[in-house]
């Protein structure tokens, strides 16, 4: 169901059931984020459909009124849009039956995308490694699997039945065919995955022992300003877009300017309300270096008036991914978002009272991102030792990888040698004083 990517303006109407037990704000945090979704689709909305309902119509989502509205809006009673563009979706905010979507489709005359689809449709779009087009082909064939059927009612009764070849009956209709040919397709793409995992997991096993490194993790809901602070904290170039989802694939950098120990920082894909389950499970690779981090930052919208929202969803898919034992730093960022210096200040107090270890910052400002990445340091520096280690003259090759993978702290020479005090992991050290005791 991948849209056609056009030139020309896209346009795109938002439909949405508020029910008796959702409040006014959940439910219009829930509409902006769907019409932020929408624009990450490369669709702008027009016009937002809203009804109160005890529960949603069982055929169409909508009731009959609003559906009627609706398609009058969709089929010219609207005003002229720019470029002279037509509406070319409804959206849905939430996730509905493949006979809702079918039938609310056919009765307004315009292609309709629930929420899980949109969202599909943009993690198809941004995946660009092997493993996230992978995981991004699973979720879009368990999603379609179940509206084969009413694909095939929308097609008609021409071609649904093929003959059988030297079996009994008609054979298999084209549903039961293409729904046997999605799964084999998820168990062949399962299997990819699954020997992928295998060999990034050796190769994760592989770069820590040698280097020794410590890992920090970005988490957070999607626009939280996660990319900017990766990129303010590593000096890298890595995508900065106002869009959700402009990230899908993780990133890891070396944290900069160095410290002891050397840390990498990683970068994982954003959260969002009402993520279906399927995607978090399809997902869950995207979000191991979460798993393997030693600490997580987690990231938070501080000039969002919902962003105990974003603390909720946040917490809750690491939980369900079995990383809410971790170390955590909760990080308020976008402050410089909020107002006036004074109304900062405000927020900034108002926040420390309620959380008193987090970090208040804007990631564009050098010197906060320069005390969080002293925070960092310090977290993994607790647990440091200090040792005393003799390098030989004619073992002098080993002194660049003393200051690589050390703090020294001091140093003094004599006609042996030259003697250094440092500071590192405890592994790291042991290793230098086991390869100094051969020379």
């Amino acid at each position: 169901m991948q849209m056609e990517v056009k030139d020309q303006p896209r346009y795109a109407v938002v439909a949405a059931v508020q029910l008796p037990n959702v409040t006014d704000l959940e439910f219009e945090a829930s509409l902006t984020e769907l019409r932020e979704l929408a624009k990450t689709l490369g669709l702008q909305v027009v016009h937002t459909f809203i009804q109160k309902r005890a529960s949603f119509d069982a055929n169409a989502y909508l009731g009959v009124g609003k559906r009627q509205e609706i398609q009058t809006y969709v089929n010219g009673e609207h005003e002229a849009l720019p470029g002279g563009g037509q509406i070319d979706a409804i959206l849905v905010d939430h996730e509905i039956s493949p006979s809702q979507a079918r039938n609310l489709e056919v009765e307004v005359g315009c292609e309709v995308m629930d929420r899980t689809m949109v969202i599909l449709e943009i993690f198809h779009r941004n995946a660009r490694s092997r493993a996230a087009r992978a995981q991004v082909e699973i979720a879009r064939l368990g999603y379609m699997a179940p509206r084969l059927r009413e694909m095939a009612k929308l097609a008609g009764p021409q071609g649904r039945q093929r003959s059988g070849v030297g079996g009994r009956g008609a054979g298999e209709s084209h549903t039961e065919l293409d729904r046997r040919k999605i799964r084999d397709r998820i168990a062949e793409l399962q299997q990819e995955i699954d020997a992928m995992e295998v060999e990034r997991k050796t190769q994760r096993a592989r770069r820590q022992e040698r280097q020794g490194l410590a890992t920090v993790a970005l988490v957070g809901y999607t626009n939280a300003g996660k990319s900017t602070l990766m990129r303010a904290l590593t000096g890298s170039e890595v995508l900065v877009a106002n869009k959700l989802f402009a990230t899908l694939d993780t990133t890891v950098r070396v944290l900069h300017p160095e410290g002891v120990p050397r840390v990498l920082v990683s970068d994982t894909v954003g959260f969002i309300k009402n993520l279906p389950h399927g995607l978090v499970a399809s997902f869950k690779s995207t979000l191991d270096e979460a798993l393997d981090a030693s600490l997580l930052l987690h990231v938070i919208d501080a000039s969002d008036p919902g962003f105990e929202r974003q603390l909720e969803v946040t917490d809750a898919v690491l939980a369900e991914i079995g990383a809410d034992v971790l170390p955590r730093i909760r990080v308020f960022n976008k402050i410089d978002h909020v107002g006036d210096a004074a109304a900062q200040a405000e927020c900034e107090a108002s926040l420390r009272a309620r959380y008193p270890d987090c970090v208040v910052m804007s990631a564009r400002r050098p010197h906060e991102v320069s005390a969080l990445r002293d925070v960092i340091l310090r977290f993994f520096q607790q647990d440091l030792v200090e040792a005393e280690l003799f390098l030989p003259w004619s073992a002098q090759q080993l002194r660049g990888e003393i200051y690589s993978n050390c703090q020294v702290l001091e140093e003094r020479a004599d006609e042996d040698g030259a003697f250094f005090k440092v500071r590192g992991a405890a592994e790291v050290v042991q290793g230098l004083v086991d390869r100094l005791g051969r020379q």
